[in-house]
């Protein structure tokens, strides 16, 4: 083949994020990491410090992060499977909104509309 006839992929012009692994995208990825980290490193840090060895908390807490990255990232694509791009985001804004967290922004009201108009 010419090389002057080869086409490039152009990732400018991609719909969407790429998946990474077991249907990730690496913004996907990085939130599981960031708050399982979040979660794990001063609970392993608070657990190993009790028992002596303050730094043996970090690496368990690394091993803990790579566990729940892989356990997350694998509910995530069973969650995901079949769906929409961004359905699970929607879901969850959603019940941010049912619990009363955080507005979601949708119409989910069921019922008869008025105009505001009357005869």
């Amino acid at each position: 083949m010419d090389p002057s006839q080869t086409r490039l992929l152009r990732t400018d012009r991609l719909n969407g994020e790429p998946v990474i692994f077991r249907g990730c995208s690496s913004s996907e990825l990085m939130a599981i990491a960031g708050v399982s980290a979040t979660a794990w490193l001063p609970l392993g840090i608070i657990v190993a410090s009790a028992l002596g060895a303050p730094l043996m908390g970090v690496g368990a807490a690394a091993i803990a992060v790579l566990a729940t990255v892989y356990v997350a990232a694998t509910l995530l694509q069973r969650l995901k499977r079949g769906r929409p791009e961004g359905h699970y985001q929607h879901r969850l804004a959603i019940v941010l909104d049912n619990i009363g967290v955080r507005k979601s922004g949708f119409i989910r009201r069921s019922g008869t509309w008025d105009v505001g108009r009357s005869l």
